[in-house]
């Protein structure tokens, strides 16, 4: 048992002051799943399940249309074993790339890059005092790109977002490509069904005499079903091809205000915004300016051709073998991008017009929230404890949070906040 010691919220702490022997000092980056997170049940599984039925749903007819219709009205064996060898190598790679996405951890954050598939495509240097790169919920390093996901409990190497079709599982850094691999998939057999079964419709109207009478309505559901199925997952597919164009995650699309974490040191006069800015201080005109921002500032976009390698790369020879069947997994560690080199100079414009734009000044409410997340951001920058990442050092960092803000609450009673207008 360690001796307990006592906890001034005033105290400094020193990055290279020693540390007490009562706290944990192993070499442990956080938990590797945050442990109020829920946990997985039953539930979670019913969509990749109801997935998985609608993905073998067809085949009785599929299989009634080829035999009835090529091989006992047409009597076209080519092309009977044609549609059979297409539709089912289609359907082969569509459940290998989904065993890979449900399967495979989407980019572990805690385990050291193994992948030596970086060399040419990502460079760089982590740096952790750097905004945003501190999870408070992992109580670990979060490297850039990473997000923490709230249902799986943990953060995840360039995550895209949480997909609870695939088992309630987050797609990221080393499931990516197998994600858009099985969307390409689904949405190619599901316009090849649909066209094949168009022609085969067609010819049942043209010359009924021949077909067979539950030919037509076969034909009728796999056309239907193949088209609602292609345009649908095909949307989407078209959609997560254009961010590997310009290279950005479904968050950070979604997300302008991330672009305020990147921003280049604010001047220290002429504004009240923190550095780097936080977005409930924002008013709604330096709102609109961000996002305004948000639609030009690719801060990855390196052109078309790297980007695609960044995600669809591969260095050895065969390296198109894995992508052909599964999709494989991103190059690279994951951890570490290279920046737009025009990325800079649109920061910078955006930063200049953060601070000249004026407008009324911010709720009451928001002072309040912005109040308790500046507590929370000093503290974390203060007593940061990076020589030991414990449960204990975690604990002691939000009591001292806790004492920060119920002082502020006390000193609410008393008066105003300082240089807040009503």
């Amino acid at each position: 048992m360690g001796r307990r010691t006592s906890f001034n919220p005033t105290e400094t702490i020193s990055l290279n002051s020693p540390i007490d022997s009562s706290v944990d000092s192993s070499p442990r980056l956080g938990p590797s799943r945050d442990p109020d997170a829920p946990q997985k049940r039953w539930y979670h599984y019913v969509p990749l399940s109801a997935g998985i039925f609608l993905l073998l749903a067809p085949q009785p007819s599929w299989l009634y249309v080829l035999v009835d219709y090529h091989l006992k009205t047409v009597h076209h064996r080519a092309a009977f074993f044609t549609h059979l060898l297409i539709t089912y190598a289609l359907f082969f790679m569509t459940f290998s790339a989904l065993i890979v996405c449900v399967v495979r951890d989407p980019g572990p954050v805690t385990d050291e890059p193994k992948n030596e598939d970086s060399e040419g495509l990502m460079t760089g240097q982590d740096d952790f005092l750097a905004p945003g790169r501190w999870c408070r919920k992992c109580w670990a390093p979060k490297p850039e790109r990473a997000h923490h996901c709230s249902i799986c409990g943990r953060c995840v190497l360039k995550m895209d977002h949480h997909c609870p079709w695939l088992g309630a599982k987050c797609i990221g850094h080393r499931t990516y490509p197998a994600f858009l691999h099985f969307l390409l998939c689904i949405t190619l057999v599901s316009f090849y069904i649909a066209t094949v079964c168009g022609s085969v419709l067609w010819h049942a109207f043209s010359d009924p005499i021949r077909m067979n009478e539950l030919m037509p309505l076969h034909g009728i559901f796999l056309t239907f079903y193949g088209l609602i199925f292609g345009l649908v997952i095909g949307s989407f597919y078209c959609w997560h091809l254009y961010l590997v164009f310009i290279n950005q995650t479904t968050i950070e699309n979604l997300s302008p205000f991330l672009l305020l974490r990147h921003l280049p040191p604010l001047p220290r006069t002429g504004h009240d915004l923190s550095d780097p800015p936080l977005e409930l201080e924002l008013s709604r005109s330096q709102r609109r300016l961000v996002r305004d921002a948000h639609g030009h500032i690719h801060l990855y976009d390196l052109g078309w051709r790297r980007n695609f390698a960044q995600v669809f790369g591969w260095k050895h020879p065969w390296g198109w073998v894995p992508r052909l069947w599964f999709g494989g997994a991103s190059p690279g560690d994951g951890r570490n991008f290279p920046r737009s080199p025009k990325s800079d100079e649109l920061l910078q414009r955006l930063a200049t017009e953060l601070t000249n734009a004026e407008d009324a000044p911010p709720s009451f409410e928001t002072v309040i929230a912005l109040v308790l997340t500046r507590n929370a951001q000093q503290l974390r920058q203060r007593d940061m404890p990076w020589s030991s990442t414990s449960d204990a050092a975690a604990a002691k960092a939000q009591r001292a949070t806790s004492a920060l803000n119920l002082g502020f609450f006390k000193s609410l009673r008393g008066g105003t906040i300082v240089g807040y207008k009503s």
